[in-house]
């Protein structure tokens, strides 16, 4: 005797279209802080430092930063929200010129860093002999000077200005981001679809740009954040020392040794660029730091 042998309708099967595209890197960095709450907060606080900055810049968000608005060293008030300083202008719009100039300052400085460190990196990691062995002692030699120590130097050397500031900057992140970047592309040197693009007469330029320089941004992205944090400490550092920044301009490295000068009288004064200058460092630094976690574990599991 036959057992009922009939079957239950198969279900249709949908045509199949066109596959799906990986997510490109940029989405993945903005998406990483869906699940981040520091990575959210980090960078709000970025876009609200920078925001205020470019609407002061660009409508005259709190007034003329040059502009006399009362007596002299009065506390948050009436004369302004912040305050006036030593020779009573108010406090508000020179922190938002101070918090444009250090910004702007600090990230075209290690924009161009970044960009020396990519190219040194990239072609000791590739190169590696005596090539590499140059790259990293030239980097060894000024990597050994105290940061702040070089700084002062250049900035002595050149001038105390903005330009040196940016060239003190650019000294002092470049060993290390060429260090890391150099590590990095000695890794995807190694792989096998370099060596097989080196036996096929791939030329080197074109293997550094199309193959290994992609495989590193993660990298470079990560380092260029924990680079961008050190130079407005750097920046802050040689505006207090009187090395970075003049007066007229305002920068908050400036704003905090005007402040220090009346801190019992006033402590406002350097309060506000305080809070300022720490709170930028410690975003950008947590920033880096959820890039790191999230994103450069991928890329080195790639590369195994």
């Amino acid at each position: 005797m036959t057992g009922d042998t009939t079957h239950p309708p198969a279900r249709a099967v949908p045509p199949a279209g066109p596959p799906r595209s990986r997510p490109g890197r940029l989405r993945r960095v903005l998406a990483m802080g869906t699940f981040d709450t520091l990575f959210r907060i980090a960078a709000w606080t970025l876009v609200v430092l920078v925001a205020a900055t470019l609407l002061s810049h660009l409508t005259g968000l709190g007034g003329d930063p040059d502009a006399t608005v009362g007596p002299r060293l009065t506390p948050p008030g009436g004369n302004g929200p912040l305050g006036t300083d030593s020779l009573g202008r108010s406090l508000l719009p020179r922190l938002l010129q101070g918090i444009g100039t250090t910004l702007l300052l600090s990230s075209a400085a290690v924009l161009l860093a970044a960009v020396i460190s990519t190219a040194l990196g990239i072609v000791a990691g590739y190169r590696g002999g005596r090539t590499a062995e140059l790259i990293t002692r030239l980097g060894d030699v000024l990597y050994s000077f105290p940061t702040i120590v070089l700084a002062v130097l250049v900035s002595a050397v050149l001038s105390p200005g903005q330009p040196a500031a940016l060239t003190s900057i650019v000294l002092v992140t470049v060993p290390l981001m060429t260090r890391m970047i150099a590590t990095a592309a000695r890794t995807v040197a190694r792989r096998d679809f370099v060596t097989a693009a080196r036996i096929s007469g791939v030329p080197a330029t074109t293997i550094m740009c199309r193959h290994i320089l992609p495989n590193v941004a993660g990298t470079i992205a990560v380092q260029g954040t924990y680079a961008l944090s050190v130079g407005i400490l750097v920046e802050g550092g040689l505006g207090f020392l009187g090395y970075g920044v003049q007066l007229p301009d305002a920068s908050l490295g400036l704003l905090i040794q005007e402040g220090s000068l009346y801190m019992v009288n006033a402590p406002w004064l350097i309060v506000a660029p305080g809070v300022v200058l720490v709170a930028a460092i410690v975003s950008i630094n947590l920033i880096g730091d959820s890039m790191r976690d999230r994103w450069e574990p991928r890329e080195a599991r790639a590369l195994r």
